[in-house]
């Protein structure tokens, strides 16, 4: 069982989770994940490692509602326990070799580069960072990453908060005004890791992309979580997460990503009693 010691709202249906999970944060790096079960008979869910403690043994995870086991985690408080929490998983990252990366993260993808920017930092090479979401509502770890990016980048589709327009336009801004990025580093909606990686392929930037694939055992055993890098088979959990975005089957990815995406939205309206759009 792990405790559960904190809970806070972040914006609509996206709630921060801070567990004591001394086992897991004591070998857990940056670009790992977790899976977690909320009881015995619940379903093995994947999450990103968004931040962890190793002397206090806490682990951060950000947990978005799509379907009735994100639910049922949402409806947990401070106090409460879930089964458990396995991990870390996953290879970390190995993004320290380059000397002026930029990380770009979308939406909850912001909370998968915030570890990245930590780590960054820590090595005495503060890079700058690029965030979006559809709204300002969205817009989250803002003071968090003002606290370890060089430079701090925000911008919403709908202009209600910082620029109007997508990370995209920002990026393709910043590389025209000359700032030489050796690395890009994309987490977000699989759309817009692919619009990225469709920028810095013309320009020849190496982009490395987090993939948030479905996922069961977490140990490469079901071949649930396949993705095709380079023409080749890999697997996010044991091969990943993070893989040349360049190399990605892009289309086979956004297919994928919506196998289960009606039965999430059947579980989610059976347990909260609302009605399918």
């Amino acid at each position: 069982m792990n405790k559960i010691l904190s809970k806070g709202k972040l914006a609509e249906n996206i709630f921060e989770f801070i567990f004591d999970a001394p086992k897991v944060v004591k070998h857990a790096n940056a670009g790992q994940f977790v899976i977690l079960r909320a009881d015995e008979k619940g379903e093995r869910v994947p999450f990103s490692i968004c931040d962890f403690d190793r002397e206090k043994g806490t682990l951060t995870l950000l947990i978005q509602v799509v379907g009735g086991t994100t639910y049922k985690l949402s409806q947990l408080n401070a106090g409460d326990s879930v089964c458990d929490i396995v991990g870390p998983l996953g290879e970390p990252s190995r993004l320290d070799i380059y000397s002026n990366p930029v990380l770009v993260g979308g939406g909850i993808g912001c909370a998968d580069i915030y570890p990245q920017a930590k780590m960054f930092k820590s090595i005495s090479k503060p890079c700058d960072v690029i965030i979006g979401a559809r709204n300002k509502d969205l817009i989250m770890y803002e003071n968090e990453f003002k606290g370890v990016a060089k430079n701090l980048y925000i911008t919403t589709d709908d202009g209600s908060y910082a620029r109007k327009g997508f990370v995209t336009d920002v990026l393709k801004d910043l590389i025209e005004q000359g700032k030489n990025y050796d690395l890009v580093f994309a987490v977000g909606p699989i759309p817009m890791m692919k619009a990225v990686c469709d920028l810095t392929k013309a320009r020849h930037i190496k982009t490395i992309v987090s993939m948030n694939t479905l996922m069961v055992d977490g140990t490469g055993m079901c071949g649930c979580c396949r993705v095709t890098v380079g023409g080749q088979i890999k697997y996010a959990c044991v091969d990943g997460p993070e893989f040349d975005g360049h190399l990605v089957d892009w289309d086979e990815a956004i297919n994928r990503s919506k196998t289960y995406q009606d039965y999430e939205r059947e579980h989610l309206c059976r347990l909260t009693g609302q009605k399918r759009q």
